[in-house]
């Protein structure tokens, strides 16, 4: 069974900082490209950031210079440090796994939220 659980996430003032983690089990970390993505009250979720499984990394250009996407293969857990946080970051975040089972599967957590207040 495929679960991914995100932890970190909380209530934090403008610009300051929250880390993310996603805890997977029952995938194959490594043929898993991974992501973070995030859905704001009333909009639409959206790209935050990516990590393939080549390692390539990839960030939506609102967060460019102020989030890291990382993972840790060994522990199959996948990371986003977020630093100088904005009101706009508030939304609630969600991990997600691509992975080459028979095809492309997509799995995703049940999302943190994050709140930041100016």
């Amino acid at each position: 069974q495929v679960q991914l659980v995100e932890s970190g996430g909380g209530s934090v003032q403008a610009g300051g900082s929250l880390k993310l983690s996603c805890t997977t089990s029952g995938i194959i970390f490594s043929r898993c490209g991974m992501a973070w993505h995030r859905q704001a009250p009333g909009k639409e979720r959206e790209f935050v950031s990516s990590i393939s499984d080549d390692g390539t990394i990839r960030y939506t250009d609102v967060v460019k210079g102020r989030f890291t996407i990382s993972q840790d293969k060994a522990k199959n857990k996948l990371h986003l440090q977020m630093n100088m946080l904005k009101t706009e970051d508030t939304a609630v975040y969600y991990c997600a796994a691509v992975c080459a089972v028979v095809g492309l599967e997509t799995y995703w957590g049940q999302g943190t939220q994050v709140t930041v207040s100016s």
